[in-house]
């Protein structure tokens, strides 16, 4: 009953982060004035042109393999390092700003799908993952070979 828990506690962390990933990515195209390069220039990001658009193909790319657990804690170190960029560049003026709860209230989402990213990076997509799947057959001998 444990590997079960443990199956859809690592696919619900899956769901969580990749669905956010892809969502805000895709949006990152849809609206490009308010959520992709208009959001890059206000913030100061350098080539705002290049940049959003390559954010957000990280995002669709790396959340999409996160929701399938393919290549899951590969895909998951692009994401914490989009994240830690998100809270310096976005969230830290903040704290300086307007104060520890104004930032902590605006932070909220960064912090867990940081944390979330964290988690698959250290423990992988689970049992219900393409990348399970793809191990247990890498691991299952191969028949037509000699025995000894």
């Amino acid at each position: 009953m444990n590997s079960r828990r443990n199956a859809a506690a690592h696919l619900l962390v899956r769901l969580i982060v990749g669905c956010v990933f892809l969502s805000e990515g895709i949006q990152k195209f849809l609206f490009a004035d308010t959520l992709g390069v208009g959001r890059f220039i206000k913030i100061g990001i350098p080539a705002p042109e290049i940049m959003a658009p390559f954010v957000a193909v990280v995002e669709i790319v790396c959340g999409s393999l996160v929701l399938a657990g393919l290549f899951t804690r590969f895909a998951a170190i692009p994401l914490i390092v989009n994240m830690l960029v998100a809270i310096y560049s976005t969230k830290i003026p903040i704290l300086f700003e307007k104060g520890f709860w104004a930032m902590a209230h605006e932070t909220r989402t960064d912090w867990a799908m940081l944390l979330g990213s964290v988690f698959l990076l250290i423990v992988g997509g689970g049992a219900w993952s393409l990348d399970a799947l793809f191990s247990k057959r890498k691991r299952k001998p191969t028949s037509g070979g000699m025995s000894h």
